[in-house]
This record gives structure tokens, sequence and C-alpha cells, in this order.
């Protein structure tokens, strides 16, 4: 997610740079100006990254559930997609700074909202509901500071029922960081966290504010999946994206079900474990600019993200073990501007956007779109609930700056139908689901919303 604010500063800094780099030619008494756009979040004054945090390097763990085979082919049929509305799903409710929805897997029909502030609230999943309880509140210990910072992802333990776990992804200061860490409930109240309970996981130093990611998710497999940004600034200014030695711009998964004293271990079929060199063994994939959302699609497994694009490109990605998305030498399906130099953008004259870099090696995303249609996309699920049997299988996903609400289906090798469903004239900086695989839209404006037939 990068907010309006957040964009507008991009811009603006995107402007400045690009005046400094006109470089301008006279050919026969015309002048040619190429611009090479860096757009930079923060200044791009970068100081060298501490050193990643290591827990010891892989270790030994139990025996991993195998991960479903995606079997696209064998779910139903999807209905040809049409046009829908969104309506309020909680008329009664309203929440600031909403970031992410999700529930524990404990038979309770109950529902959380992230707020980026630093609390988690809980209400009942009903629609005539009136009143949400807090949670979690650690204010005092969130900076929110920076608009992609704060309290910004929650999953409840696959055994939460018994053991009352569950982690947050959090932004401290200082030093400026992002902690991953797990918290319990109160003994006899199911509705309400410890705060004193908090057992840090896994601290991740940040050179800047923004791209922070922040999605945390359990796998089918029961394994922590952690989303990292590139680390921040615009551009990928300390070259994370492309640097497994780094967990910034990554996707990360970790067993957190059996290290002691609150820490994790590495899962033994992680891509990077046992390889030569100095890749981190907890990446699952990499290459990734601002990971805003991902999701397993519960019937086939498959891992879909969201990247949020730099100066042009919205991307939608499946998420593979090993996989490199191609950021920064890649923005969508693109080559990045910002890393050619000014002798190659020259010879590239006023041409249009460029696919002859070198691709060798990276994941093409499943679908991009450029910021004629939004600037910040926002990762959602494949639906699989019942109330809207034509979206079923279609990955429903949105546009945080536009409010534009896409659904594509897709045979396992290329998008088959992708429309445009609402504009919604939201800033949506998430969707949620619920236990019943019906899906929620958060919005800036304090509501929750869901999709519905015109």
């Amino acid at each position: 997610m990068e907010s309006g604010i957040e964009r507008a500063v991009d811009t603006a800094a995107r402007l400045i740079v690009e005046s400094a780099r006109v470089v301008a030619l006279v050919v026969s008494g015309l002048s040619v100006a190429i611009l090479a756009t860096s757009c930079a979040g923060e200044p791009a004054t970068a100081t060298p990254g501490p050193p990643p945090v290591s827990p010891g390097g892989p270790a030994a763990s139990p025996t991993a559930v195998q991960m479903p085979t995606p079997t696209p082919e064998a779910t139903p049929e999807v209905a040809h997609l049409s046009k829908m509305s969104v309506e309020k799903a909680f008329p009664g409710l309203s929440f600031r700074g909403m970031v992410h929805l999700t529930y524990p897997d404990d038979g309770s029909n109950r529902l959380f909202v992230v707020l980026q502030p630093g609390q988690v609230m809980v209400f009942d999943n009903d629609r005539d509901t009136t009143s949400a309880e807090t949670f979690l509140d650690i204010r005092d210990q969130v900076n929110d500071q920076g608009s992609e910072e704060g309290l910004l992802g929650l999953a409840f333990d696959p055994q939460f029922r018994a053991n009352g776990h569950f982690y947050v992804y959090y932004s401290a200061s200082p030093p400026k960081r992002s902690v991953i860490s797990r918290y319990s409930v109160r003994a006899g109240e199911p509705s309400r966290a410890d705060p004193a309970s908090e057992v840090t996981v896994l601290e991740i130093p940040q050179p800047f504010s923004n791209h922070n990611g922040g999605q945390l998710l359990f796998g089918p497999d029961g394994y922590l999946y952690v989303g990292l940004g590139d680390g921040g600034s615009g551009g990928d200014p300390q070259g994370n994206g492309q640097d497994p030695s780094t967990l910034l711009g990554s996707i990360l998964r970790i067993d957190v079900s059996a290290a002691p004293g609150g820490a994790y271990l590495v899962p033994p079929d992680n891509p990077f474990v046992g390889r030569e060199g100095d890749a981190r063994a907890e990446i699952w994939a990499y290459g990734l600019r601002n990971p805003w959302r991902f999701s397993f699609d519960r019937e086939t497994g498959e891992l879909w993200a969201a990247d949020v694009g730099q100066n042009k490109f919205e991307e939608v990605d499946i998420i593979r073990p090993g996989g490199n998305y191609g950021w920064n030498i890649m923005e969508g399906s693109y080559c990045f501007l910002g890393r050619l130099t000014i002798a190659q953008l020259l010879k590239r004259g006023s041409a249009g956007p460029d696919r002859n870099c070198d691709q060798e090696g990276l994941e093409p995303p499943i679908i991009d779109y450029d910021h004629d249609e939004g600037c910040s996309v926002t990762g959602g699920y494949v639906y699989r609930g019942s109330r809207l049997p034509s979206l079923y299988g279609a990955y429903v996903y949105g546009d945080f700056c536009s409010g534009k609400i896409w659904a594509l289906t897709y045979d396992g090798a290329r998008v088959t139908e992708l429309l445009e469903i609402v504009d919604s004239q939201l800033s949506i900086p998430a969707f949620g689901e619920d236990p019943a695989g019906e899906l929620y839209i958060l919005s800036f404006d304090g509501s929750i919303y869901r999709l519905t037939r015109p």
C-alpha cells in the first residue's frame, strides 16, 4: 500500500529527479529530451543498511505438511465475470486506519480488524452488529509516523483454539525496524489479548520508512509467510530486491511451531536451504518491491501476491518457491528505466516501455496495469464463497488510489478472463476474507464493504 500522500511525495520527488537528469540533444536543429526517471519516496541519500538479522542459519524442523498441488483444472468452471456494486457489509461499524481483516480458525465466526496506529479490534461476523471490542492495543510500541509504517499484519496460529497464540507485524523505532512478535490471549478471555505476553520472533532493520510489506499469513503447510518490501526510498537504491543475502524484498517462510523461546526454525524444504552462496534460507521468493497483500487460494494452494510498482506499472504474481520476481530489473512486464544508463536511454530514444533487458531467470507477472488505471495495487483473494457464484474461482484485487476492483480467471498458464467489476471510488488498503470464503473491502473512509450484484 502506498497512500495518496505517499504517492504525492513520490511524484514531487520524481519531478525533481527528472528535471535534474534531463539530457538535451540537438539533432538537425531539433531538441530531444530523454528523462531517466527514478521517483523517490524518501531522499535518495541512503546509508548502507545494517547486516540482516539471522537466527543462526537452517535448523531442523518438524516434518512439513505437503503443500497442495495446484489443480486449477479440477475446480468448477467459472461463469462469465460480470459487473458488481459495493455496499457496506457492517453499516453499524466504523474504524480509522484499517489495513487488514482476518479471523481465527476457532469456530467463533469473529472477525478481527488491524488498525495501523497499533490496535486490533474484534467483532461478531453479523451484518447487524454495532459494537466492537479492543482485542490488542500496542500503540505505545508502534511507530506509525510514515504513511506505510504502523501495525501492518496479523495471523492467528493454526492451533489458536488450543494455545491462544497469534502473530503481528509492526514498525518500531528507534532504530527503524520491522518487528514480528507472538502474543497470547488472556486466560479465559478469548476476545482480549495480553499485551505483556509479547515474544519477539524476528526483527528486520529498515533503512527507510516506506515499502515495509507487512503481510503475515499461515500457509496450508502450517508455516508462517512474511512479506517484506525492498527497504524503501525510490528505485531500490541499495539493490535489496535482487540480493537474496538480505531478507528485504522477499516473502519469507519460517516455522514458528516448535522453536524454543519464541524463535523460529527454517523449514528444510525452503528453496535456498543447502545452496552455495549467502542467500538467506528463510526466503521463499524474492525480487519484490512492496508486496502489499498476498493470499493462498484455499482450494488449490496457489499463493497470489500483488506487488506495488514504482513509476508506471502495478503487478499481480503467483509466488513460486525460489522465484525471482524481477524488481528492480523489471517493473511489471517491462524493464525498469531507473536502472538504465544515460547512454542506454539515449539509444532508446523516444521508444515506449522497454522489454529488451536481460530477463533470464525472472518470473513474469500474471498480469500488470499502468498508472492510467491506478497507482498502487492492493492484493485480494481467489473467491471461494457462495454469495456471488459468477466470481467463484476468480482472483479479486483492486487499486488503492483509483478504487477500481478487477477480477481475473487463470487456467494455470494464462489469464482467460479479466474484467473491471466495479469502480468503487474507495481508497482500498486491503481486502479481507471470512471463514466461509466471503470477501470484504476495507476503505480509508472507515467502512467495511462487500461486493454485491448491481
